[in-house]
């Protein structure tokens, strides 16, 4: 082997091993889609997680943008691990019901924070102790996942404050989604406003999953 050829091999086997000691150091599945990941029993954070998430579905109803509603929605491959085995048909539920409702929620709560002048964001009220785990098995899951009800947005809209509440939340790996954004279950399958009431309102109540 020449000089030459003999440096290649070196540094192609550091370069290896380098690899291989990044690898193991790497969580398994890290990085990976986080629908496509299992939960985890961490308890989430109420900061900036949170918040981000909520500002994000805030502006999607500001702007009447389903779109960006789903950006901030509970990922299919997610709802998919946790129906699968519990309900006929995982995939055709999600879109056909969930997305489905949110895309008409999403037009109802615009309609009612666009009457008048546009509503402005101001900030999220949550109450951490109404988190909860929700085993395997409950309410028709397969696996775990954190669970928070009765989020409420504030907006500031002509000259008051205002607030509507977001159902149910779960959080997936540390990260916050909007599972359902108006109420569920419903009487009739039309968008729903949940709880808009004057001033921030108070979070909750606890329970649901």
């Amino acid at each position: 082997m020449t000089p030459r050829r003999a440096r290649a091999a070196r540094a192609l086997a550091a370069l290896g091993a380098l690899a291989l000691a990044l690898a193991s150091a790497t969580p398994a599945g890290a990085g990976g889609p986080p629908g496509r990941l299992p939960p985890t029993r961490a308890e989430p954070s109420f900061g900036a997680p949170l918040t981000r998430a909520m500002a994000r579905l805030a502006a999607a109803i500001a702007s009447d943008d389903p779109a960006g509603a789903l950006a901030t929605f509970f990922p299919e491959a997610a709802y998919v691990r946790l129906k699968t085995g519990e309900i006929p048909d995982p995939a055709g539920d999600y879109e056909n019901r969930l997305v489905a409702l949110l895309r008409l929620d999403v037009a109802a709560y615009h309609a009612v924070l666009d009457a008048g002048s546009p509503a402005r964001f101001v900030r999220v009220e949550a109450d951490p102790a109404f988190a909860r785990w929700i085993p395997p098995g409950a309410c028709e899951n397969s696996l775990g996942y954190w669970h928070e009800p009765g989020v409420r947005l504030v907006f500031a809209h002509d000259h008051r404050l205002v607030s509507v509440e977001v159902d149910s939340l779960i959080s997936w790996r540390g990260v916050w989604y909007v599972v359902h954004l108006g109420p569920n279950p419903r009487a009739r399958d039309v968008g729903t406003v949940l709880s808009y009431t004057l001033g921030p309102g108070r979070p909750g109540p606890p329970g649901g999953c």
